[in-house]
């Protein structure tokens, strides 16, 4: 059975719940968790070229603060219920321009040997032209990867 889960999350209804569902299996094969929350690098302020724009955007040093808060009261959320069953939990905040490459690193450098994670159910063009971090986690990831819907 696991010994080692990763669960990244990012705060949404369908993530927390994929939490709730690591803490249940995580207690019953005796199992640690790990919850990651993949923060977004900043984002550029300036297009250049001819006719290039200032986009009205927070400080360098308000986007890492609004990182550090939503990351903060993500994985304490987690951390406080999977402590509340009795399961051995730790937290990683770590940013990345692309979430699934954070969360494989992550995983990789941890030892994980499973990945529980939501699903995100994009649609339509946004599917096509973006695709979901849980679809490249699958693509590219050689643990195992289990995905909550």
């Amino acid at each position: 059975m696991f010994k080692h889960i990763l669960v990244p999350t990012d705060g949404s209804e369908l993530s927390r719940a994929a939490s709730d569902r690591a803490i249940q299996l995580a207690k019953f094969a005796g199992a640690r968790l790990t919850f990651l929350y993949a923060k977004p690098e900043r984002p550029v302020t300036f297009f250049g070229g001819e006719g290039g724009m200032f986009v009205d955007q927070a400080s360098p040093e308000d986007f890492d603060e609004l990182a550090r808060k939503q990351s903060e009261t993500v994985l304490g959320e987690a951390m406080e219920k999977a402590k509340a069953a009795g399961v051995d939990c730790h937290r990683v905040s770590q940013t990345g321009a692309a979430p699934y490459e954070v969360i494989i690193e992550v995983a990789t450098a941890m030892n994980c040997d499973l990945i529980l994670m939501a699903s995100h159910g994009r649609t339509g063009v946004k599917a096509m032209i973006l695709g979901s971090e849980t679809q490249k986690v699958l693509t590219h990831s050689k643990i195992p990867v289990l995905v909550y819907r």
